[in-house]
C-alpha cells in the first residue's frame, strides 16, 4: 500500500508542477490559453495574477516532493500538503469550475486516503 501512496503523492506533485509551468510561463501562449479556456485578451490582462497562482502551485509541488523524499517520516508533511491541495481543489470547484474537483481535489483525496491507510 505504501507504493500506492507514494505514486499518488508523485502524481499530485507532478500535476502541480505542470500547473505552475502553465500559469507562470504559458498563460498567454496557445498551450496555456487552451488548457484554461482563455481568450488572448483575458490571458494578457490576467497574466500577473496567473503567475502568482502558478508560484503557489509550485510551492505545493515542492512541499509534496519534500514530504515524499522523507519516506514514512514525512507523513505529516505529506498530509499537510495533500490537505492544502484538497482544500484548494474543493474551493476551485465551487468558485471556478467543477472540473477542478476531478483534476485537483480527487487525486489529493486519494493520496490522503492512501497515506493514511499505509500508516
Amino acid at each position: 500500500m505504501q507504493w500506492i501512496a507514494y505514486a499518488l503523492l508523485a502524481l499530485v506533485a507532478a500535476l502541480h508542477f505542470y500547473f505552475m509551468v502553465l500559469e507562470m510561463f504559458f498563460w498567454t501562449q496557445p498551450l496555456g490559453r487552451k488548457a484554461f479556456g482563455l481568450t488572448p485578451e483575458f490571458a494578457q490582462a490576467s497574466k500577473v495574477l496567473a503567475a502568482n497562482q502558478g508560484l503557489y502551485n509550485g510551492f505545493l509541488s515542492a512541499g509534496l516532493v519534500w514530504g515524499l523524499s522523507q519516506g514514512r517520516a514525512g507523513e505529516p508533511v505529506q498530509l499537510f500538503f495533500l490537505g492544502c491541495v484538497l482544500v484548494a481543489g474543493v474551493f476551485g470547484a465551487a468558485t471556478v469550475s467543477r472540473k477542478i474537483l476531478y483534476v485537483q481535489a480527487l487525486p489529493a483525496a486519494l493520496g490522503l486516503a492512501a497515506v493514511l491507510l499505509a500508516h
